[in-house]
């Protein structure tokens, strides 16, 4: 079901499991951007003719630029249950990228990330700094092509820490930014959506406790459809 672009993919009594389009942010900010947690509460507002405020919860977030799979809770005992997941990292998430360059077929980056808030941006170093947070991720390199004359890799991913931009950053910082991050990127003629996907997310279901796990398709966008994606 489609509501203001934004796709819900699962829904009961207790969450919604909706896809984020790049560009859309997870909650409202000071601008009047659209975001999910708004989106969505209008839907519930109108699908089930509810009077007066609707309770959403917003239990995790995807970077703006970012598409991908995210799961919101329609109770307050869902929330908490949610949460507890995710702090106790009971909650699956991978990701996909197209990257510039040859990926190595695996490998794992740890750096120190540092978060300026003022930019919102982050700068990563390679070994312990003031105030900077020890992050790491592993990633296996799942396809590689060319894309506008350049090498180009896909890669899986999975982080073993989340912080603030971890996977732009850390690719660039590793020599493979993704393709369309004009953030943390090289110069790139590449005017689409930044080439990044939470495209897996599991979780058990915080009242039935059956463990659910959802996929998003590449789709035959550029320069997805270059790989075979599984």
């Amino acid at each position: 079901m489609q509501s203001d672009g934004v796709k819900v993919i699962f829904e009961d009594n207790h969450v919604i499991v909706a896809v984020k389009p790049a560009g859309v942010l997870s909650q409202a900010d000071l601008t009047t951007a659209p975001d999910m947690l708004t989106i969505l509460k209008a839907y519930i507002k109108e699908k089930y003719q509810k009077p007066g405020n609707v309770y959403l919860g917003l239990v995790h977030r995807l970077d703006r630029p970012v598409e991908g799979l995210m799961v919101f809770a329609k109770t307050s005992k869902a929330a908490s249950r949610l949460s507890g997941q995710i702090r106790e990292r009971k909650i699956t998430k991978r990701y996909r990228a197209v990257v510039y360059g040859r990926l190595p077929d695996s490998g794992r980056f740890e750096n120190y990330i540092l978060k300026d808030s003022g930019s919102n941006t982050v700068t990563v170093y390679d070994a312990p700094y003031k105030d900077a947070k020890r992050s790491y991720l592993d990633y296996s390199c799942t396809g590689r092509g060319n894309f506008m004359g350049r090498d180009v890799s896909l890669a899986d991913i999975e982080l073993g820490t989340g912080r603030s931009h971890q996977i732009r950053s850390q690719f660039s910082h590793a020599g493979f930014p993704l393709v369309g991050d004009r953030k943390y990127g090289k110069k790139d003629d590449f005017r689409g959506d930044i080439c990044l996907q939470s495209y897996l997310l599991g979780f058990d279901h915080p009242t039935t406790g059956e463990h659910l796990e959802f996929r998003l398709d590449a789709g035959d966008r550029s320069p997805w459809d270059l790989f075979e994606v599984k």
